[in-house]
């Protein structure tokens, strides 16, 4: 190997004989999905049912999906909803929003829903214009079962799902040389509202979890360009989370677009051209490809960027500009607003994402090689100008539409971006570093565990302004199934398995790089390391 190429590679970091270089990416995998899927199945119970912003709509659309109903009949008039054919008891749905936009009432105004009632009924849905693909897949869980019970199996199918995913994001950080900024950075991408949305019917937590999927894998393969023979799994996984984000909502083709470019600005096109060139993913490109081809037809055929919402018309300059002075306030959403909007996270839980965000977007503007900071470039420009344009340019039609999750997908890979390109800074296993890494993981699990209990109190006793009544929760006006009690403390449990699992990832040595050299070959680790 010639000598400055040797200097290249030297990128410090622990390493400890007899001890095991990184874990098993399967395990990973494993452990990763169960833990995500059990904290979704959580907030699956907590948030009463239609609880999530447009969840009724959503279900209309997956139950009339799942019985053939890919699109509904409409006038054509703007701000009118297509009707669709479904069971009864979910017809009924919308009449079950009594607490929604109202954080003081309980959820116990709403009506029970009855299970019997599966005469096929008319319903109404301002979802029914999109992509049926989620649909289709949540809409499953309707079939053969009716009432809570089905429209729980909906919330528990989307909630497993898009954790699988979420926990692809670890099992592609594990197989890169430095895994331990990338995996710190999925952590922190997984915020609270990230959760939240998982464990709803709505297409946007898929979203979510396919964007990071993508550019996660992608980021693998780039890596590992000259060496893929192990990387079939990846290959599959990279077009399978490509072709549900083409086809989660109008949007999510362009977000796949510039998940992919950000992942080839982290890297090189050389590496992209090799993974195209290598047989095996011919077919699993040609998939993901032929997928696309469906979204768009989708997209145009049935003209799902209209909106079929009526709202107040909005100018498009005062609607930018508008958009513009708001950039920031949007940050409570990313975090974790619970509700229909109407139950803001408590400032302590605000404060603690927004720290762990800027110090993983500090370790990725100044990241070292240069090149990587492109990719977090162009996803921040992304973040701050994408919501602007897309807001100004339909303003006049349908007014005012934004919100923060619309833009969350790109927000996740932004922050996973920054560890990928951070991802040679040095994480030193020193007892300091431990220590901190150690309540850090304490304080995101304190965090995470209040939003819970904030939402928990919302929905059993009320929030009003200027009340305090914590203790009040002891004489709920609602209970959650399994209780509010028995919920926290399996949220409780959970997260702390996953800050354990977490802390073993970090404190594990990665290897040193000429272990990596001689196990993929002398030209495998030159390409890492551009």
């Amino acid at each position: 190997m010639p000598r400055t190429q040797s200097k290249r590679l030297a990128i410090p970091g622990p390493a400890s004989a007899g001890r095991p270089e990184r874990p098993s990416p399967a395990k990973v995998l494993v452990v990763a999905w169960l833990l995500i899927g059990l904290l979704g199945s959580v907030w699956c119970f907590a948030s009463p049912l239609m609880s999530a912003p447009d969840e009724p709509a959503h279900t209309v659309k997956a139950a009339a999906v799942a019985r053939g109903q890919f699109t509904g009949s409409s006038t054509g008039v703007q701000g009118e909803r297509l009707a669709v054919q479904v069971p009864g008891y979910i017809a009924k749905l919308e009449s079950n929003l009594c607490f929604a936009h109202h954080p003081e009432v309980t959820a116990d105004c709403s009506l029970a829903i009855d299970a019997a009632d599966r005469g096929t009924t008319t319903a109404l849905t301002s979802a029914g214009n999109y992509n049926p693909i989620y649909y289709g897949i949540v809409g499953l869980a309707s079939r053969g079962l009716s009432g809570e019970t089905a429209l729980y199996a909906m919330r528990l199918l989307s909630t497993w799902v898009c954790a699988f995913f979420l926990a692809t994001i670890f099992w592609a950080a594990s197989s890169l040389r430095r895994f331990v900024w990338p995996s710190l950075a999925a952590a922190v991408a997984i915020t609270p509202a990230v959760l939240f949305l998982s464990a709803s019917i709505n297409p946007t937590a898929l979203e979510i979890g396919t964007a990071a999927s993508v550019f996660m894998c992608l980021c693998s393969l780039l890596e590992r360009s000259r060496a893929l023979q192990d990387s079939h799994a990846k290959i599959w996984c990279l077009a399978v989370a490509g072709a549900l984000l083409a086809n989660t909502r109008p949007v999510s083709l362009l977000w796949l677009a510039v998940v992919v470019a950000a992942a080839v600005l982290a890297y090189n096109l050389q590496a992209l051209g090799r993974v195209f060139r290598y047989r095996p993913s011919w077919v699993p490109v040609a998939f993901l490809g032929a997928a696309c081809v469906f979204a768009l037809a989708w997209v145009i055929g049935s003209n799902s960027f209209d909106s079929l919402l009526a709202g107040t018309p909005v100018p498009s300059d005062v609607a930018a500009v508008t958009m513009m002075d708001h950039t920031f306030i949007y940050v409570p959403e990313y975090v974790g607003v619970l509700g229909w909007l109407d139950t803001p996270p408590p400032p302590a839980v605000v404060y603690a994402w927004v720290l762990a965000m800027g110090v993983v977007f500090m370790v990725g503007m100044t990241a070292r090689p240069l090149r990587a900071r492109w990719s977090v470039a162009l996803l921040t420009v992304v973040v701050l100008v994408a919501p602007v344009a897309l807001q100004a340019s339909s303003s006049e039609k349908v007014g005012w539409i934004w919100q923060g999750r619309y833009i969350l997908a790109v927000l996740v890979v932004l922050l996973l971006a920054c560890g990928v390109a951070g991802r040679f800074a040095p994480f030193r296993t020193s007892k300091r570093t431990l220590s901190i890494a150690r309540w850090s993981l304490v304080a995101g699990a304190l965090a995470h565990t209040y939003l819970l209990l904030q939402g928990l109190r919302r929905y059993t006793v009320g929030i009003a302004e200027g009340h305090v009544n914590w203790t009040e929760m002891f004489a709920p006006h609602w209970q959650p199934p399994f209780s509010w009690q028995g919920l926290t403390l399996a949220y409780i449990v959970v997260l702390g398995i996953a800050g354990y699992c977490l802390y073993r990832l970090l404190a594990s040595p990665q290897g040193n790089v000429r272990d990596t050299v001689t196990k993929q070959g002398t030209h495998s680790s030159s390409v890492l390391s551009r």
